[in-house]
């Protein structure tokens, strides 16, 4: 480990909106604040092609340049930004030690807005395969399928925004739902369906992907006929919902039953000086304009924190 015991004001886990925002308002203030971002600066918002829901962008912005605009706005008033992997936080009197991949830091205060992680169907060739032919970002990896046939495994908001992305460079993309309606809102699923090479297959489950080297079919069950069939694809894109990133919190933080860091309305946990933001949090509506607002939240909580 390279950095033992460097101390901050102000720990934030996580690079995505949240994090961001948190950054932002605790820099702003003057605080010495570190944020540590275990992959790339943006988060789960880097799969969005397109953000057409932001205030202030009436023709849109990419999720990528959205969140880098907002890096560069915090590290103006000195964030300092660490490419490293929070693994635990200890309690020693008033200061957090923040253990990491890269070193172990502390602070008076932390703001934990690390998201969360795409969910796995769990079947057979799907570990196999990932990276070849099987992904979890259409932002990502599409370019790989331009003029192929894709799949989309999923309902929400998150499985048709990848469609819609393939849709500009595939050939064919299949949508598998293993129910009879979408749960996404009403102008994504209007989008989708309007697009000429989106077919849907409802009440439909992947029950195993196969290939060679690469992605080549996948095997098909319908829910309530029981009826099995063959999907010629060269890729499929995995979408059935997200699990907060919260194994290193577990028996340290009060979680909710699917892992969410349970808080107040001013993002303050169980524990004094700790607060949570953004999608990791209990209730989130997972939107980036509600995880900016938690960000900004936890941070004018942990300036009244560490001041008061």
């Amino acid at each position: 480990m390279q950095n033992q015991g460097k101390e901050y004001e102000v720990i934030i886990i996580g690079g995505g909106p949240a994090g961001l925002a948190a950054a932002i308002y605790t820099s702003r203030a003057r605080l010495s604040s570190l944020l540590l971002e275990r992959g790339v600066i943006g988060g789960q918002i880097l799969n969005a092609g397109q953000v057409d829901n932001y205030p202030g962008f009436p023709q849109g912005i990419s999720g990528a340049e959205l969140t880098q605009l907002m890096h560069q706005q915090a590290t103006k008033y000195g964030l300092e930004t660490i490419n490293a992997e929070a693994t635990s936080i200890e309690l020693y009197g008033q200061y957090k030690i923040v253990t990491t991949t890269d070193g172990i830091f502390t602070a008076k205060a932390v703001i934990i807005a690390n998201g969360v992680e795409r969910q796995k169907l769990g079947i057979p060739g799907e570990k196999e395969f990932t990276g070849r032919g099987v992904s979890y970002c259409a932002t990502c990896d599409a370019a790989f399928f331009r003029d192929m046939t894709v799949a989309v495994v999923g309902g929400g908001n998150a499985a048709l925004t990848e469609a819609l992305h393939l849709s500009r460079l595939a050939a064919k993309v299949f949508v598998i739902h293993r129910r009879d309606q979408l749960r996404a809102t009403r102008i994504v699923q209007e989008k989708a369906f309007a697009e000429p090479n989106i077919e849907f297959l409802w009440n439909t489950v992947v029950e195993q992907i196969e290939g060679n080297d690469f992605v080549q079919r996948l095997q098909l069950r319908r829910v309530n006929t029981g009826e099995r069939s063959t999907l010629d694809v060269s890729g499929i894109f995995i979408a059935i919902g997200s699990r907060p990133n919260t194994d290193y919190l577990k028996g340290f933080l009060p979680l909710d039953d699917t892992g969410a860091v349970i808080t107040n309305d001013q993002m303050e946990t169980g524990i004094p000086g700790i607060f949570a933001a953004g999608d990791i949090r209990h209730n989130s509506v997972r939107q980036v304009i509600a995880a900016a607002g938690d960000g900004a939240i936890a941070a004018i909580s942990a300036e009244k924190y560490l001041t008061g």
